[in-house]
Order: structure tokens, then C-alpha cells, then sequence
């Protein structure tokens, strides 16, 4: 549909602030560190793999796998190290094997024990790094990457899904617990974004088209609109907002699962 009319456009100034992004080489993680680059972020990518070329430029990498506690704990000693203060923690590293697209009956503990590891332990063992610091500067704010999967199941989903759900959940429960620190605390829930992991499963969600026809705003979502959501939520015009989740998903979480779907395009 084209717009025929202005849109609005909202600028960030992120100068001096110090930016932790937990899986931020690829995907809404590489989107989060870039949109934090581009607002004069001090940003920190920890990751396995370092950031490609393309996501580079800006940004110091740091390897970190966060299923290690040893990994977390030097993150943020070198963050604090190097300025002194950590402003913003997203955490956003987790996994989906193909091998988890399964009945839990049928996923190896292996696998559903690595992903809790990462997935959700991860989350509190960088969480629990950081807030020391942030405690002590009376200041900061630490934003969950969750998942519309969070708030509504599917078939052959029953490790993720719960695991995103339960990081909502760290996000209401730290923003109440440190709330008087000076600590704000979200989580965002995507819906189907275009990044590699989306594209590697499009053919078993029925395509780009059908997979973007069940948002009711008729399309997949963009990383950078995860990211500008983020850079809301950890910025003073959202100095109010604590202890929630903000869903992005192009209105997938409104729809009945009941409801007629919408007409395909010709």
C-alpha cells in the first residue's frame, strides 16, 4: 500500500552512552548494534562469530558464548574496563536448531539443554553481570529479545516457545526488582523479521508470501524495525515504560487464530 501522505521520523543521540548487544553479528543483533552506531553509541558486540564486514564498522566484537558464565563476566569486566559504566544490555543471543522443530518427546536432551543454556540462562548470566554497575550508577536499562512465539504456540515449538515466553517474564520480574535502583527493564516480541533464520525456514512456512499474509499488516517485518523499537525503549522518551513487553509483529498477536485468513494477493 503506498503512502500518500508525510510520516513521522524520530531521531536518537546515544553519544557516550556504553552498549552491550549479546548475539549481535547477524540478524535483529547486528540491526540493534547498528542503529546504536549510527546514534553515537559506544556499542559492544558478544557473540561466537565475529560481525561480517558489512556490520564492522563502529563496533568492538567480543567473543562470548553466554551458556559460559566465565564468557559473560569477562564481557562486561572489559566494558567496564575500557569506560567505566555499562548503559544498556540487550540481550538478544539464542538459538533454534532445526533438530528442535520437534515434539518434545522427540528432541534430544542435548539439544533443549543447549538451548535453555543459551536461550535462558544466558539472558540472566549477562543480566546479573551487568547489574552491579548499573546499580552503582543508579542508572540503566537491560531490553529481552523475545518472540511473538512468547504469547501464542504452534506445533513442533515446545522449547523455544516456552523459553521466550519465561524471558518475558525476567523482563517483568528484574523491572520490579530493581526498579527503585534506577533500572529499567523490557522485552520486545517479534514477529516473523527477515533475517537469515527466517529465510532458512520460508519454504516450510509456505513461502515469503504466505508466511507475510497471516500479519495482518501483509508482510514479514524488517530487522531495523525491531531495532528502532529497542532504541525507544532504552531511550528517556521511554523513561516511564518498565517491567513490559512491546510486541512487533505487524499486528500477528491480535489476530484470532480462528479468523478468516486474509486474501492472497493476485
Amino acid at each position: 500500500m503506498k503512502r500518500n501522505r508525510p510520516s513521522g521520523n524520530v531521531t536518537f543521540d546515544n553519544h557516550e552512552r556504553v552498549v552491550i548487544v549479546t548475539g549481535g553479528s547477524m540478524g535483529i543483533g547486528a540491526a540493534i548494534s547498528h542503529a546504536f552506531v549510527q546514534s553515537n553509541a559506544h556499542v559492544y558486540i558478544a557473540d561466537v562469530k565475529p560481525p561480517t564486514e558489512e556490520h564492522q564498522s563502529g563496533v568492538t566484537y567480543l567473543h562470548c558464548d553466554t551458556a559460559s558464565q566465565s564468557d559473560c563476566k569477562a564481557v562486561v569486566d572489559k566494558v567496564i574496563a575500557d569506560h567505566g559504566a555499562v548503559d544498556i544490555l540487550v540481550n538478544n543471543a539464542a538459538i533454534q536448531p532445526p533438530e528442535s522443530y520437534q515434539p518434545i518427546d522427540r528432541v534430544s536432551s542435548e539439544i533443549w539443554q543447549r538451548m535453555i543454556d543459551v536461550n535462558l540462562c544466558g539472558y540472566m548470566r549477562m543480566a546479573a553481570e551487568a547489574l552491579p554497575f548499573m546499580k552503582r550508577q543508579r542508572s540503566g536499562v537491560i531490553i529481552n529479545l523475545a518472540s511473538g512465539q512468547a504469547h501464542r504456540t504452534a506445533r513442533e515449538v515446545g522449547v523455544y516457545g516456552p523459553i521466550k515466553s519465561a524471558n518475558v517474564m525476567q523482563a517483568r520480574q528484574w523491572g520490579i526488582e530493581y526498579a527503585r535502583d534506577g533500572i529499567r527493564v523490557a522485552s520486545v516480541s517479534p514477529g516473523a523479521i527477515n533475517t537469515p533464520m527466517i529465510q532458512a525456514s520460508l519454504a516450510e512456512q509456505g513461502g515469503a508470501a504466505a508466511l507475510g499474509n497471516r500479519h495482518p499488516i501483509g508482510r514479514i517485518g524488517e530487522a531495523h524495525e525491531v531495532a528502532s523499537a529497542v532504541l525507544w525503549l532504552t531511550s528517556d522518551a521511554a523513561s516511564f515504560v518498565t517491567a513490559t513487553d512491546l510486541e512487533v509483529d505487524g499486528g500477528l498477536g491480535a489476530l484470532g487464530a480462528f479468523a478468516d485468513p486474509y486474501p492472497m494477493p493476485n
